[in-house]
């Protein structure tokens, strides 16, 4: 009787987790039956949906709820607090199982190559949302001082540093925040967050609703200057063909007409300002210094030589993630990404065999948390292809109890599903002490305890 197929998943996060029910809805978990274990470096299964959402949007965290479901299937297990490559490296993994996919995502900030940008107060916001976020692997504390802060980028990142900077810490306070954060956030100085852009109200990034939500807080003025509201040939065709895009133009154009009110808390959204420079004294920020933009009749901008410097004393880069090299794999430093093909792991034009990558490792860190299943489903439909035509390896230990007899051997203390049931179970007891729904538990240790692992 033919045995299941055994795949491997290296990252719990949305990418891998689609993965996994691609694989579940596929001919072949009728017929052999397939058999996955994600494994996942952090305690905690959910990636980004757990570490990168700001705390104050618990309707994206509904996410959890669809994956849940896909996670209590009985041919997946989850081993938790499994580091690759130093707990178990890809010779292991193809000693056990038929393929591994790797969706490792993208956690590191990347690089804007401007002076000044190591300045003691400029900072990565991958590093500000982990901390906010009670990511374990991060300080406890994060200096809140200035009074004046600049926030580079105009994505759903940098709304959310600016919001959650913006935000007084009793806003937060209903939220998941665990204790450090709140005490942080309480301390916090800011009166004045300005985020900028380089190019115009068409081109950027935020998502309609992201964008309202920043009027929603009582503590929160939004201002947008009128002379900002600018477009261009290609910014009129990008709204023409772009519903989000056309959404966002007006919500800018609105809050660009409209008096300025009298919220403590002043959060300015700038566009066709590109910085140049950190500005610094005595290795501290001080400053910001950007060049007037023009556009140039395609929705690009260019330089007009017209420079300002702005009164801050934090700077915070949202230019988008970065994802890690795997070793033992080969990776594209340029794009962050593993080189592939339909999700193939390529190496001098060759197929690794038996190994492939989803997510934002495969294509870079765009889109939305969603945009992960169209990825799952093409690097899926390559390894049962490579299954059915016979390409795969062949594990010399498939048996399911040979990995876990592994992780014994080598002492990994490893969490499960159910370990993250009673995860779950004691944040929320913490919680309902605060009439909260739930409290997140922030250190490595304690949620190794609270798993049982």
């Amino acid at each position: 009787m033919p045995r299941p197929l055994r795949v491997a998943v290296v990252g719990a996060g949305p990418a891998g987790i689609y993965a996994a029910d691609a694989l579940l809805k596929s001919e072949a978990a009728a017929d052999p039956g397939v058999s996955i274990d994600l494994f996942e470096r952090l305690p905690a299964p959910f990636g980004l949906i757990r570490y990168g959402v700001a705390p104050d949007h618990p309707r994206i965290k509904g996410i959890i709820t669809a994956l849940h479901q896909v996670l209590d299937k009985p041919q997946i297990r989850l081993f938790g607090n499994v580091d690759y490559p130093n707990d178990i490296g890809l010779d292991d993994l193809h000693e056990f199982y038929d393929a591994v996919i790797f969706s490792t995502g993208a956690n590191a900030d990347r690089a804007l190559d401007i002076p000044g940008i190591g300045l003691d107060g400029s900072y990565g916001a991958a590093d500000f949302v982990s901390w906010y976020a009670g990511h374990p692997d991060v300080p406890r504390t994060w200096p809140l001082e200035a009074e004046k802060v600049a926030v580079l980028g105009v994505g759903n990142v940098a709304l959310d540093v600016a919001r959650i900077l913006a935000k007084t810490a009793d806003e937060l306070l209903p939220t998941e925040i665990p204790p450090n954060v709140h005490a942080g956030l309480a301390a916090n100085k800011a009166l004045e967050v300005h985020v900028f852009g380089r190019r115009g109200p068409a081109q950027a990034k935020f998502s309609p609703m992201e964008l309202r939500e920043l009027d929603h807080s009582p503590s929160i003025e939004v201002i947008v200057n009128p002379e900002d509201i600018d477009y261009d040939d290609g910014s009129i065709a990008t709204r023409r063909a772009n519903k989000q895009a056309d959404m966002v133009a007006k919500t800018l154009e609105n809050w660009a007409i409209r008096d300025t009110g009298d919220r403590p808390h002043k959060l300015f959204l700038h566009f066709f300002e590109s910085p140049t420079e950190v500005v610094g004294e005595d290795g501290r920020v001080t400053g910001l210094r950007t060049e007037r933009t023009a556009l140039d009749g395609t929705g690009n901008v260019e330089g007009t030589g017209e420079f300002r410097t702005w009164d801050v004393q934090a700077v915070y880069r949202a230019v988008g993630y970065l994802s890690e090299e795997l070793p033992k794999l080969p990776f594209d430093l340029d794009t962050g990404t593993v080189p592939h093909e339909a999700g193939r792991v390529m190496e001098s034009g060759e197929h690794m065999q038996s190994t492939y990558v989803t997510g934002w490792i495969k294509r870079g860190p765009v889109g939305l948390i969603g945009h992960t299943k169209g990825d799952a489903n093409e690097t899926v439909a390559s390894l049962l292809d490579d299954h059915g035509s016979g390409r795969l390896r062949t594990p010399s230990a498939p048996d399911p109890e040979a990995v876990v007899a592994f992780l014994d051997r080598t002492n990994v203390r490893y969490t499960t599903w159910q370990g993250w049931y009673r995860l779950d179970e004691a944040e929320r007891a913490l919680g309902t002490a605060e009439d909260r729904e739930r409290v997140k538990i922030v250190d490595r240790e304690g949620m190794l305890r609270a798993s049982g692992a």
